[in-house]
């Protein structure tokens, strides 16, 4: 499967952006699919997931109440809806998948080239 996210880019703090993941390849209801960031200097580290069927997510502390994570087979297209953006949340962020159920990053399979989100104070 081939991955490419879309819809980064700069916003203030506490406004809002949607990122899409766009699949190809194969369907992406055989796969969970998940959303990674890494700002400069730090680790990749876990943001989202959904589970094959939607109905399973999963967030990082720091982001929940906040981003939405969701699939749409129709267009083989996963999304993490942004609320409330904080200068924090400043990274590249990643769309990745996998046959397995997990959050560590390394355990991904498949990834897609990442997407900037500039947050400003």
């Amino acid at each position: 499967v081939q991955l490419q996210a879309s819809g980064g880019g700069l916003v203030q703090a506490g406004g809002s952006l949607r990122l899409s993941c766009a699949a190809s390849g194969r369907p992406i209801s055989s796969y969970v699919m998940g959303w990674f960031r890494q700002a400069p200097g730090k680790e990749r580290e876990f943001v989202a997931a959904i589970s094959w069927s939607g109905a399973w997510t999963r967030y990082a502390d720091s982001v929940k109440g906040r981003f939405t994570i969701a699939r749409a087979s129709a267009n083989n297209t996963v999304y993490l809806q942004m609320n409330s953006l904080k200068p924090e949340d400043t990274a590249v962020y990643y769309c990745a998948a996998d046959e397995d159920l997990t959050s560590v990053p390394d355990a991904y399979e498949y990834w897609g080239p990442g997407t900037q989100v500039t947050v400003s104070s």
